[in-house]
Order: structure tokens, then sequence, then C-alpha cells
């Protein structure tokens, strides 16, 4: 089976995790995906990780704190200025300053926080609450 999109299979082993109840959950490893986590952890969703080697293709194995509710990718990568932040926000989020979701940016990855807040526009990743 040929992987297309590894985010978006991270998100739902993620996602079915968590719904499991689950402690640790093996994720094929990318580059964006580490920089996704990294995100993750830095706002509490997802505990520490680690880069499990294997002969096949390595692994991440990251441990899961319980605290998601719903994680995913937004399909297609929309792109977005900095004033249409807000209307994704509403379409993606369940309410107001619930949640996050990751932006790639000309500055690397951020959530919509830190995008209003350095005034940059980028491509819309996925989404967390």
């Amino acid at each position: 089976m040929v992987l297309n999109d590894p985010i978006a299979d991270a998100m739902s082993k993620i996602n079915n995790s968590v719904g499991a109840l689950n402690k640790s959950v093996l994720l094929k490893k990318s580059k964006l995906l580490i920089n996704v986590l990294e995100v993750l952890k830095r706002h509490g969703y997802v505990g520490s990780y680690e880069i499990v080697e294997n002969s096949k293709q390595d692994m991440i194995k990251v441990n899961l704190l319980g605290t998601i509710n719903k994680c995913g990718v937004i399909k297609p990568r929309y792109s977005l200025k900095v004033d249409e932040i807000e209307s994704f926000e509403q379409k993606f989020l369940p309410a107001k300053d619930f949640g996050v979701i990751i932006i790639s940016t000309n500055k690397g990855l951020r959530t919509q926080f830190g995008a209003k807040e350095d005034k940059i526009g980028g491509t819309l990743i996925a989404y967390c609450y």
C-alpha cells in the first residue's frame, strides 16, 4: 500500500488510538510530521515522542495524554492571508480560542495564534482540539 499523505494517516491513527483509550501510537516518520507533533506537544495535546528505528522504515512512538477530542488534516491545503485566519477558525474549530489550527508559514509551522501575532499568512496543514 502506498502512503500518499503521511500527515493524514498520522492524524487518523491518533484519532483512532484516542478513541480506543490507548496510551501510545506508532506513526510513520516524516519531517513535517515531527514538526506537527512538536507544535501539538507545545500546546499539551500529545506527550513525548521518540523515533524508533526499524529495518524497513523509521517510526515515531507518540505518548498520548488523552486531551485530544478530535484532530485532522485540512484538505485541500488552503493558502490564507492573516485577515482570513478568523474565518478558517470558525470553519474548523468548535468554538473561539478552543483548539489550534496548524499553519505552515515562511517562518516555520505556527498555530493561528502565532500567525496572528507575527502578522503572516501561510498554508493550512491540520487542526486539533
